[in-house]
């Protein structure tokens, strides 16, 4: 296999980046990795005009990694108010577990600290998620408290199997070493 290579999205890829988010989190396909959300969330995951909003964002960008010209991992990475965001995390299922949302993880920090010198990044998880949080706990990121609420009744973040889903906040420190 050949190494890991990165880059950034282009519209161009909005058809791949709807396929691999879906894959990761709904439906039957993402019960092969770990990530899924198809216990507690139905409908779909992204869309094809959110996708492009991001793109379209000054400082945002949708970071890929691609391994053997097979797109095998993203996230979007934008400054929001001054801080790092990191979010639409997706692996494929088939390589979950691999190492590579680890090393697209640290290039969305690096690419936040290094280009536009961001002190953290922040991401919000849906907070039953315990896993899924312990995962970015182990990669340095921390519980805030801070919660948010779940968009209930905007079907573009999914239809809830739940109705006790709220987002946290989980933040980590950027600086040389990210």
């Amino acid at each position: 296999m050949d190494a890991l290579t990165f880059r950034t999205a282009t519209a161009a890829d909005i058809p791949a980046l709807i396929d691999l988010v879906t894959s990761a989190y709904r439906g039957d396909a993402s019960r092969v990795g770990w990530t899924t959300e198809a216990d507690i969330l139905d409908g779909q995951r992204i869309d094809a005009a959110g996708i492009q909003g991001d793109l379209d964002r000054p400082r945002s960008v949708i970071l890929l990694a691609e391994q053997d010209g097979q797109l095998q991992a993203c996230c979007h990475v934008a400054d929001e108010n001054g801080h790092g965001y990191f979010g639409m995390f997706s692996v494929s299922p088939a390589v979950q577990g691999g190492g590579i949302g680890k090393q697209l993880m640290q290039r969305a920090e690096q690419h936040a600290a290094e280009q536009w010198q961001l002190p953290t990044m922040q991401m919000t998880v849906i907070d039953c998620r315990d896993e899924l949080i312990a995962f970015y706990e182990r990669r340095g990121y921390v519980r805030t408290g801070i919660k948010k609420p779940f968009p209930y009744g905007d079907e573009r973040f999914g239809i809830p199997k739940r109705d006790d889903l709220q987002f946290e906040i989980l933040e980590k420190a950027l600086g040389a070493a990210a």
